[in-house]
């Protein structure tokens, strides 16, 4: 009996894989349409652990898909949408070539329209999975929100860009939740925390915008990615402000954020930032009243609700102060983040739309200014720079103004954003400073809470003093007992070698005494050979790695040592910085004292 098996490439790993010609034949797309669709439905080319079985024998590297994503994409509506608008795209191009305009209209008004929803519940099918993955969202229609008018990117799209986006901060605003700020040369890094979630996105500087060519960046690409994010973000503030019970859409004062009139692109921003100064929270005693609640709720423990008392006073740390802000200032990322801890912010009215108050109001607290010097001065306020605000933020308490007034040498603007393995980065000097500081901090608080603690045990133990003494005089008799007894051993050892004249029995005696326990001597250790015997073991480590983990070991060794040359560079590019700024005071100095000598 001949038992017929399968032939090579009929099984395993060859039949899991699908290249993208395959897919694009299975599918009847076009390559365009296909990616468009593998970008809405998360699908993304797959790498096997054998290319050479997965492709059959083919040694070139090609794309591969699952073919599980791709049977999966078979029963996707999206197909038809795209198979309805190619077409459509056929009858509009036969009408406009017969000249039949009226029909061309009437089926440009009714053109088919992709609808997105049912994807964002399929990819996110809880609004914790939609916080998780909202990073790369905002980031990116904070950047499209900035766009101009583009050729592969609609006009409707940047708008709705802006609207949300403005929407979210106003979100984000209410709730109170941004915990971290950054400023960087790509631009504003912002952290907050919603519902347990942390969430980083980047908010870039706002310049004059600079076409680039077609082929260092395709927009049209991007442009399909913020397709899907807008829909995505709709449904994420949405939920945002009804959880805040807050009407969405919030009704702006100013409408013309979405108006398509408003061609320039200075105008565009004011009016975003004059939305951002339109209060839309709740009261503030409910805002108190649910604060309580959760410190109760965490009363038993301590280290709980300590972080839950730091983060409520982070959120009332600019409560009170009233922020004026010069026409020189970066508005947007002030405003937002000083409304996001409790202060009022405004500006000047004939610059700049929605400002709540002018600068001659005498209760303003602190103006932000970012130039040498000012004309005009009130004595009732402090005038800072904008980095005061930020460091203010990440410090977690309000900083003293003296190092941020105006023309001071502004102190190291430092990251708040640490990873856990420090020791594979560069550290600047004035990082490892704040570390040791908050360290002594720390230190400081847990040996108060240790003095309160041993301040209630000594009222306790006076009580048990008594009780203690006469245990004490009892294990005081018992050691005066023992030493006598060794005493005793000793006078008589020393008698029995006096009177003992036996030879046999003096070496026996001798030998008892040379057994007795002797302290040890310190052995001092070489560090030289120490290091040495180390780097040989290191060194038979490194034979005992198997062949087949040889390249992978070596590139996690060398990406070791790209990363230490790093470091130092880093070091001594410091080093060199530090040490010209040295001369250069000195120089001043010097210069100083020679206009002294002449006055």
């Amino acid at each position: 009996m001949v038992v017929i098996g399968k032939k090579k490439y009929e099984a395993g790993e060859a039949t899991q894989f699908m290249t993208r010609k395959q897919a694009l034949k299975k599918l009847q797309l076009s390559l365009n349409e296909f990616k468009r669709l593998c970008i809405l439905k998360g699908i993304y080319p797959r790498e096997p652990r054998n290319r050479k079985r997965a492709q059959k024998g083919d040694t070139r590297i090609k794309l591969l898909y699952a073919k599980k994503d791709i049977q999966f994409l078979l029963h996707e509506p999206i197909i038809w949408k795209l198979r309805d608008y190619k077409v459509f795209a056929r009858k509009v191009t036969k009408a406009k070539s017969m000249r039949d305009f009226k029909t061309m209209k009437r089926m440009l008004k009714n053109h088919p329209t992709i609808k997105l929803d049912h994807i964002v519940k399929e990819r996110y099918p809880t609004f914790i999975d939609a916080l998780k993955d909202l990073d790369d969202c905002l980031s990116l229609c904070f950047l499209f929100s900035t766009f101009p008018s583009m050729e592969h990117i609609p006009r409707d799209q940047s708008i709705l860009c802006r609207r949300l986006t403005v929407e979210f901060m106003h979100a984000v605003i209410a709730s109170k939740a941004l915990r971290k700020v950054f400023v960087s040369i790509k631009g504003y890094y912002f952290q907050a925390e919603i519902k347990g979630q942390t969430i980083t996105w980047i908010v870039p500087h706002h310049f004059g915008f600079e076409p680039q060519k077609k082929n260092e960046v395709d927009f049209k690409l991007m442009s399909t990615f913020v397709e899907f994010y807008i829909i995505m973000l709709g449904f994420v503030n949405f939920r945002l402000f009804h959880s805040l019970n807050l009407v969405y859409p919030p009704k702006f004062n100013n409408a013309s954020i979405i108006e398509k009139s408003l061609v320039d692109e200075q105008a565009f921003v004011s009016e975003r930032v004059s939305a951002l100064n339109v209060p839309l929270i709740k009261s503030l005693q409910n805002e108190v009243e649910e604060e309580e609640l959760e410190l109760d709720s965490f009363g038993s423990d301590e280290s709980m609700r300590e972080k839950i008392e730091e983060v409520s006073k982070l959120k009332n740390l600019f409560k009170g102060l009233k922020v004026f802000l010069n026409r020189e200032v970066p508005r947007e990322p002030l405003v937002f983040v000083l409304r996001c801890f409790g202060a009022e912010v405004s500006w000047d009215k004939l610059s700049f739309v929605g400002a709540t108050f002018g600068e001659d109001d005498e209760s303003i607290t602190h103006q932000i200014v970012d130039r040498p010097s000012v004309d005009k001065k009130y004595i009732s306020r402090y005038y800072v720079q904008p980095q005061w605000v930020f460091d203010s933020i990440n410090a977690r308490e309000l900083l003293p103004t003296h190092k941020y007034l105006l023309g001071a040498v502004l102190p190291p603007h430092l990251s708040p954003f640490k990873e856990e393995r420090q020791g594979e980065q560069y550290m600047p000097p004035e990082e490892k400073l704040m570390d040791l500081l908050a360290e002594e901090k720390k230190d400081e608080k847990e040996t108060e809470s240790r003095n309160d603690d041993d301040d209630d045990d000594e009222d306790e133990d006076e009580d048990e003093d008594d009780d203690d003494d006469d245990d004490d005089d009892e294990d005081n008799d018992t050691i005066e007992e023992v030493e006598k007894t060794v005493e005793k051993q000793e006078i008589e050892e020393e008698q029995e070698d006096v009177d003992v004249a036996d030879p046999k029995e003096k070496e026996r005696l001798k030998k008892k005494k040379e057994m007795k326990v002797k302290s040890g001597e310190v052995i001092k250790e070489d560090p030289y050979e120490k290091k040495r015997l180390e780097r040989q073991e290191y060194r038979l480590r490194e034979k005992l790695v198997p062949n087949k983990h040889r390249k992978v070991y070596k590139a996690m060794m060398k990406s070791r040592e790209d990363k230490a040359k790093a470091i130092w560079l880093l070091r001594k590019k410091r080093r060199i910085n530090d040490k010209e700024k040295q001369s250069q005071k000195r120089e001043k100095t010097v210069a100083d004292k020679r206009k002294k000598k002449l006055v």
